[in-house]
């Protein structure tokens, strides 16, 4: 069973990713891969230097996540240069770590996909989506009490995400975690996870 894993910015999805990999899943983060491919010395970062210009990479050979973050959310077209970069080393590597799991026998193997629905191309290559689901206000504090941005920083990185409506049509599967605690998390994270064969 292939499982698409998404949900908005501050919707415990990372929590629900640790949970599902403590049930049995084989897990694949998409945005570490993504990460790992705009660190230092990262295969994409030759590219970003090409399109953007030394200024958006970090002394140490990093890209420079906050000028980028400015950039893009600035800037469609530019928004669309980065994902052009990216998404295929993210795309390839997810391959990779997915058929090793499948090749070691995992029964269930779930892509944290953060960009699931704005991608397009992902439906096609899980069998379920499972979004994690919240208000909105409830995602503006989650995020403002782990990182400090400010709550306009917070409702554009909302606003640039897919629409949650949007996200919702696109699911399968929906764990609202809106007022729950970590063992009602779990307790419904294990429920699905049933009908994913963990």
């Amino acid at each position: 069973m292939r499982v698409g894993l998404t949900g908005g910015i501050g919707s415990g999805k990372s929590t629900v990713l640790h949970m599902l990999r403590e049930l049995g899943a084989a897990a694949i983060d998409a945005d570490a891969i993504s990460r790992a491919t705009t660190a230092a010395g990262g295969a994409a970062i030759p590219a970003i230097a090409t399109r953007f210009g030394n200024d958006f990479i970090t002394p140490d050979g990093a890209l420079d996540r906050d000028r980028m973050r400015a950039q893009v959310y600035a800037d469609p077209a530019a928004r669309r240069d980065l994902e052009a970069i990216i998404h295929p080393l993210v795309g390839a590597e997810t391959a990779r770590q997915a058929a090793m799991a499948e090749a070691a026998g995992a029964r269930c193997v779930v892509f944290d996909i953060p960009l699931l629905v704005e991608s397009g191309r992902w439906r096609a290559l899980v069998d379920r989506v499972l979004v994690v689901d919240c208000q909105p206000a409830t995602q503006i504090a989650r995020v403002q009490a782990r990182s400090g941005l400010a709550e306009a920083q917070v409702q554009a990185i909302i606003a640039a995400q897919a629409p949650r409506g949007q996200r919702l049509g696109a699911a399968d599967v929906v764990i609202v975690n809106d007022d729950l605690t970590l063992d009602q998390l779990r307790a419904e994270v294990e429920q699905v996870a049933r009908g994913f064969g963990l």
